[in-house]
């Protein structure tokens, strides 16, 4: 009842993987439905997103701006309780929203769509809920090539 959940105590890279798949799917789906949206967007209502996506490589890391960017957005999503994911794989990432190339910035993304009732969304949920109960507040995935 109510779907499966992962558990980070059993093997942490099968965890990733699954995690990422699902995070994949997930936004496949909202991609559909007209969905992620950039940040930022004025108008947004923050009832409204349901997952917040921070995606940089290692190269980037050193971008003090994007950093800032992302301290900004972490304290507006926990200060209204949306699930933050950091994930690496810029290419991945553009790939499984279907961008080429630099046609938008993908470092900040927010799942909008309170209809969401996508079963991956709860994985991902249950998995950004269990790592912040083992105190890593904002879990990082990384997208790989498939």
């Amino acid at each position: 009842p109510g779907g499966a959940r992962m558990s980070l105590q059993g093997d942490t890279k099968t965890t990733m993987e699954h995690v990422s798949v699902a995070l994949e799917e997930l936004l496949v789906a909202a991609r559909r439905q007209g969905y992620p949206a950039s940040v930022p967007t004025g108008d947004l209502d923050p009832d409204c997103v349901v997952l917040c996506v921070l995606a940089c490589d290692a190269e980037q890391e050193g971008d003090v701006a994007l950093q800032i960017h992302f301290t900004l957005l972490r304290a507006f999503c926990c200060d209204v309780d949306i699930n933050i994911l950091r994930v690496s794989g810029m290419k991945r990432l553009a790939d499984v929203l279907g961008e080429s190339g630099e046609a938008r910035d993908l470092h900040c993304l927010l799942v909008t769509n309170p209809h969401a009732e996508h079963l991956k969304l709860d994985e991902v949920g249950s998995y950004c809920e269990e790592s912040r109960c083992n105190n890593q507040w904002v879990p990082l995935l990384a997208l790989r090539d498939r």
